[in-house]
This record gives structure tokens, sequence and C-alpha cells, in this order.
């Protein structure tokens, strides 16, 4: 049936018609109606139907790109952000856009805790119809990448009568964007270019996402030609050309690999995991080295446990740091010596104890994710020689994405992600702030962790009221990457390097490392609309 839906999709691979271009985002499992950006189970929706104001690249050094917003500039102290509007836009029902929808949509996230990852606090107006006034409290420098580049504007004529935006899948979404939805299946779904688009018709007509198997299936599919893009590993990647005729590959370092803990126990958090100890002495029981070569293909490298993104972020890596890198080899005396000092005990099997009970964990992984199997599997080896067991359980992924948002897991792997600007200012803010997450059993978005610490949220505090390039920000990155070194909610693995293969035969406009203009990855949202206005059949 997959084979059969990708060789009749009209894809440039898969022959026919070339104005389809046909994606892999990884997905393993049936997919799940949800087109609400702000949902932590979304399928898609970001940029290509529902867009920011504005686009940030983090791939490159840039200025935003004006998308609904044309300008913006802040007032002198920091505490009111003046935002223009592109005029003339209409919502993909014929509606006009106007400035009401900004303010409605910035308004129904503040509002509601669950979709307000960064604790936005301003307070918008219109004051006509193409412009719009955030006040703030206090200086909010840093809010300004987060409301102008991911706040997804919402159409308020509809969304003004959905009463729980957090858990409203959207099944008939409608947005500003370069495409419509077109027809939704469980195992495939397409978008259709809009030809009402304020930017102009794309001139890719239809992207069509696949569900598949996992990762081999991807490569299945890349040398069946029946797919022109997707982020994932494949077997000899630098012989790409050779092996896989007419696609080509770009591996950029964008996620950090880590093991997610559900850590705190005060939020509900159960197993042996909630002591930073058991989390500590994981972290000294890891070969990197062994792990990058096994399961990345050595295309992953260092990771600092303070979370800043190496080596983009090295003028920023903190003096205090015990580690400034995690080590890349294995430390079983340093892992051995933290967990006797918490109160545990080695067994007659090797296996080291508290209260009788063993040191023994599952860890949740996407079924189909090879890599990150492969990584785990190397892992569970490694641990056992420090007196640890883990066992990986294989998910589909919309189990595994439910029990991630509702803190129903002892470990996890999955990558930690970036904001919409280049600093960790926004990593910080989402995955280690107290206001991004919920008790076990509610959905958190994104601090899966439930991690809460008073000193990062203070750190995050301050650094929200002082801009970008300002010396006085260091001394508290210092103070937050010390924490988490500490605590280690997130057990660093290694920065992801990012691999796409894409079909260069078929799509003419990638990105190349000499035109970085949006980060490509088919999951990077909304980069990989970029990419899809940007791409051309061909010979057209």
């Amino acid at each position: 049936m997959l084979a059969a839906t990708a060789a009749c999709s009209g894809s440039g691979g898969g022959g026919g018609s070339k104005d389809t271009l046909v994606v892999y985002t990884g997905q393993a499992g049936d997919f799940q109606l949800n087109f609400n950006p702000y949902s932590p189970t979304f399928i898609e929706g970001m940029g290509t139907i529902n867009e920011p104001l504005f686009f940030f690249n983090i791939a490159a050094d840039q200025p935003p790109k004006p998308m609904l917003g044309t300008a913006f500039k802040w007032n002198d102290d920091g505490t009111e952000l003046s935002i223009t509007l592109r005029d003339n836009v209409s919502w993909s029902d014929g509606e006009k856009f106007t400035a009401e929808d900004v303010v409605f949509t910035l308004d129904m996230v503040a509002k509601n805790p669950a979709l307000n990852k960064t604790a936005y606090k301003g307070t918008a107006t219109a004051t006509d119809d193409t412009h719009v006034v955030v006040e703030f409290p206090e200086p909010a420098y840093m809010d300004g990448p987060q409301v102008l580049g991911q706040m997804w504007i919402m159409p308020e004529h509809i969304w003004k009568n959905v009463a729980t935006p957090a858990t409203e899948v959207n099944p008939k979404p409608v947005g500003t964007g370069p495409f419509v939805l077109g027809d939704f299946k469980a195992q495939s779904f397409t978008l259709k270019a809009n030809p009402k688009y304020w930017g102009g018709e794309p001139a890719v007509k239809q992207v069509r996402y696949l569900s598949l198997s996992g990762n081999q299936a991807g490569v299945d599919a890349l040398k069946a030609g029946s797919i022109d893009w997707q982020t994932g590993p494949i077997p000899d990647i630098k012989d790409i050309e050779k092996n896989y005729p007419g696609y080509k590959a770009i591996t950029l370092p964008l996620n950090q690999v880590s093991l997610y803990t559900c850590s705190n126990a005060q939020m509900g958090c159960q197993g042996a995991q909630t002591d930073p100890a058991v989390r500590r002495a994981i972290y000294y029981g890891m070969n990197r080295t062994q792990i990058n070569s096994l399961a990345f293909q050595n295309v992953n490298s260092e990771m600092s446990p303070g979370f800043t993104l190496q080596p983009r972020d090295a003028a920023l890596l903190s003096s205090k740091l015990t580690d400034r890198m995690a080590p890349m080899t294995q430390n079983i005396a340093k892992a051995g010596e933290l967990l006797t000092s918490a109160g545990y005990v080695k067994g007659a099997d090797g296996i080291y104890a508290k209260d009788g009970k063993p040191l023994t964990l599952t860890v949740k992984v996407v079924a189909g994710w090879t890599d990150y199997i492969t990584a785990l599997e190397t892992l569970s080896q490694q641990l056992i020689q420090i007196g640890i067991k883990i066992t990986p359980q294989q998910l589909s992924w919309n189990e595994w994405a439910d029990a991630r948002g509702r803190g129903q897991f002892e470990l996890l792997i999955d990558s930690v992600e970036q904001g919409p600007a280049p600093d960790p200012y926004y990593t910080y803010a989402y995955f280690f702030s107290t206001t991004a997450t919920a008790p076990v059993g509610q959905a958190a978005f994104p601090n899966y962790s439930r991690f809460s610490n008073p000193v990062v949220d203070n750190a995050l505090a301050e650094l929200k009221k002082t801009d970008r390039g300002n010396p006085a920000r260091q001394q508290h990155y210092d103070a937050i990457q010390v924490e988490l070194e500490k605590y280690m909610p997130y057990i660093p693995v290694l920065t992801g390097g990012i691999p796409n293969e894409y079909n260069d035969k078929a799509f003419t406009g990638w990105p190349t490392k000499d035109d970085l203009y949006a980060f490509p990855a088919v999951w990077k949202r909304p980069d990989a609309s970029q990419v899809y206005m940007k791409l051309k059949p061909a010979g057209k």
C-alpha cells in the first residue's frame, strides 16, 4: 500500500507530474488528524498553513524575513514592540486578514498556559488594520523572536469559537500560508498550493507527506526514488550521489540528543531516575565515541552539559562548568562513586540497588528510529558496566509522543531543540522553565522532564529583560549552565548532525552550505515551508 502510494504520487522521483514533492518526516505509524500548530501532537501547519509575522533563520545570521509582518521596532527600554503588518492578505477561506487576528492570537496564547512556551505576558492592541503595539510589564527583548517568529497567527473569526485551543485538532485548517490542506488519510496527507497566497502561488503544487515504518523504510524509498526529501540517517551518506543517483545530502548540527528523564518526584514522576545521582551516573557511564560510531555514522559531535549549542554558542560556554563538554569516554569509577555516595549498593548480579529496589529503568523510543534504537542498545551494554540496567521499549510515534507529553516515562530518547533565534535562551525557556511544564498526567509542552529550579527561572527572567549581545547576560547563562550540569533532567548524549537527503534531479532551489536560507530539515517548522516556497520542479 505504501509503495503504491509513493509511486503513484506524481513526485519527481516517482515519475509522472513533477510538481508534487513527496516528503518523509520520520513519522512511524498512522497520522492522527491534528493541524493545530499550538498542540504538542500537531502533524503539520507551522509556516505552511498558519504563518508567523517574520521568519527567523537559525541556520544563518540574517535579518528576519518579513512574512505577515513587514517591520517592527522596540521602544528605548524594551517594553513596547510596534509591528507593521502586510496589507491585502486574505485567509484561505476568503476573509480579510487584519491586525485583530494578530491581537486575538497573542491574547489566546497569553490566556492559555499550555500554549505559552516562554511565559509571554504582553498586552497587544490594534491601532488600525495594519499596526499592532505589544506592551510588556518589564523589558522583554527576548520575547521579540518568539512573538514575531513563533506565534502562528490564527483566524479570529474561526478560533474565537474554540473553547479549548490547546486540545483542538483543527481538522479543517484555515490560514494565510502558501498551502492549504488537501486530502487526509492515516498513511498520507497532502498540502495543496494556495492559489491566492499573498506571496504568489508556489511552484510546488502539492506536498505529499508519507507515513512509513521507520528509517529503513525511508532508505528503501530513497532507493526506489519514491520520495523527494527526508530527514534521517542512511547508510554511507558520504557516498549518496553514487548509491542514490539523483539525490544529494546536507548535514548540519542543530539538536542535542539527550535522554529525557521524568525528573521531578514532586510533580508525580516515579522511578530511580528522579534521583540526580542516578542521572549523573548515567551521564558518566556513556561511551559517546562508541555511540557516535555505531548509531550515528560519526556525524554527531560533542555536547555541553550546559546545553549551549556547540560550536554556535562557543562564546557563551560557561567557565564555571565542571565539564565544558560531556566526556566522550566512559568513567566507570566516577559513576560508581556517585551511586555509592547516594546510598546505592551493588548486588551479586552487578546491578546497584537501594531500599531493595534494583536500578532498572525503561527507556522509550519510537519504533523504526533505527539510529536511536542502536544508540540505546549500545548504551544498555555500556550501563551494565556501571551497574544500571536500562531496557529499551519501542512504541508507535503516537504512543511515544503521548507518554512524553504526559510524563509517563522513566527515560526517553529525543532531541532538545533550538528556538527562533540563535541563542540558548530559548532552549532554556522551553525545556527547563517551570512555566513550560505541568504535573504528570497533564500535557507539558515542552518541559517534558518536569524540571523546576528557582535559579534557572530567575536567570531566565533576567535574560528576558536584556537584549542579545549585552555582556551582562553571561552571568545568567553561567547560572543556568551550572544548574543543568548539576541536576541533568535531560542527560546529554551528543550534538546531533541532522542528515537530509533530497532529490536534486527533480527539484531545484534546495538549501546548500553556501545558501542556508532556512535550516534544511523536513520536520523543522517553519523552515520547511521556506524550502517548499523556494523549490521549483526541474526544467521550470
